[in-house]
């Protein structure tokens, strides 16, 4: 990942700059991310920013990931008018890598409330979809084949643990013996059930993620809900949060598809709020 990072950052930087019709001698300053995530790759992204920020006699701005997945329901596309959350706000972060419940006070005033103690959401649609023998990533193909499953088809528990943290590992390993000990009976099971499959994992995946959010609702008053995050993109997932909220009289707000994912625009909007501060990093 981090040498395909290496090839590819400055010909996606250039094409950037064309398609935004800028050049660099236009940047107040330049956002990158710090953490999480793998670090080689982060490595080759903060090395470009600080030798282009160097060279361009400008700030540098170092911006957490996670807060800037939260921060992407601020981003609006030119000609949109598009609602926001107000603080503070209760927020679900679900990605490939994290699963978390925040309560947003303030744009990097983020108290957690509760996360997954193993395993992210992410990762259990991938594995899933991986036992499946789907390819990866797993969670978009699962959403996909679901729509044309029964959810009650087959039942997996989820972990029932205090407070407000999630477990997915167990759900995980008991989804993965009951395929092997149905394939010793019939080798076509897959075949036979992948939609009622795709449909019933997924069901018990957002079925923990909604009992923990509702749990929160019970404790706290806030009005708005923000989803955030990759798995903020699954349409069943969507569905059970606007149910809920609508349940609970609370507004939910979510981004928009292409801005679920990891991407740059999420990064500039976190960076323009700590421009705002005047929150800039050393080299």
């Amino acid at each position: 990942a981090s040498r395909a990072h290496q090839q590819n950052i400055i010909p996606v930087i250039d094409t950037a700059l064309k398609d935004a019709k800028i050049n660099k001698y236009q940047f107040s300053a330049i956002a990158y991310t710090i953490g999480p995530g793998l670090l080689g790759s982060l490595l080759v992204g903060s090395s470009f920013a600080k030798a282009m920020a160097y060279s361009l006699e400008i700030p540098i701005i170092e911006v957490d990931h996670l807060q800037a997945h939260v921060l992407a329901n601020f981003l609006s596309k030119p000609g949109e008018k598009k609602k926001i959350p107000e603080f503070p706000f209760l927020c679900l972060t679900v990605s490939g890598g994290h699963t978390q419940l925040l309560k947003v006070n303030d744009y990097f005033e983020m108290q957690y409330l509760g996360g997954t103690i193993d395993d992210a959401a992410g990762e259990a649609f991938d594995k899933a979809a991986k036992i499946l023998g789907l390819s990866y990533p797993g969670g978009p193909i699962i959403d996909k084949l679901a729509k044309e499953g029964n959810s009650k088809k087959f039942h997996f528990s989820i972990a029932n643990l205090p407070d407000y943290n999630f477990s997915f590992s167990g759900l995980k390993t008991s989804f993965l013996y009951f395929i092997r000990d149905n394939l010793k009976t019939n080798p076509n099971f897959i075949q036979e059930n992948l939609a009622d499959l795709a449909a019933s994992i997924q069901y018990a995946i957002i079925k923990s993620l909604t009992n923990k959010m509702a749990a929160v609702l019970k404790n706290y008053s806030c009005r708005d809900i923000v989803l955030a995050g990759g798995v903020s993109a699954n349409s069943a997932l969507r569905e059970a949060m606007q149910l809920l909220a609508e349940n609970e009289k609370r507004n939910l707000y979510l981004p928009s598809i292409d801005l679920t994912t990891d991407n740059a625009a999420m990064i500039a909007v976190c960076g323009y709020y700590k421009f705002i501060k005047g929150n800039f990093s050393t080299l």
